[in-house]
């Protein structure tokens, strides 16, 4: 089963990664699923695919739908601009 459609991004190294909860582990399979079954069945169009990923810097979701043949981020959810300035309210606090 594929299951490109949910990237993940390298872990974080040891020191800094903590113990996930048991039922975070089981919202994690719950998405996935969802994700594969929504990709299935190509309800967001043949050639596109829904995926999820989490942004290191800012800690927040991230919602995107790719082209399968291109690999372009059609539509994302927060848009970049404002994981940008996420990211500089960070450093300023």
């Amino acid at each position: 089963m594929d299951i490109s459609s949910v990237e993940q991004q390298r872990p974080l190294p040891v020191a800094t990664q903590q113990p996930v909860p048991a039922e975070e582990l089981a919202q994690r399979q719950q998405l996935i699923q969802a994700v594969r079954e929504v990709n299935k069945s190509e309800m967001l169009g043949e050639n596109n695919e829904l995926t999820f990923l989490f942004d290191r810097t800012t800690r927040k979701a991230i919602v995107r739908v790719i082209d399968r043949k291109t690999k372009d981020v059609v539509f994302q959810i927060p848009p970049d601009y404002v994981l940008r300035m996420a990211q500089e309210l960070r450093r300023k606090s």
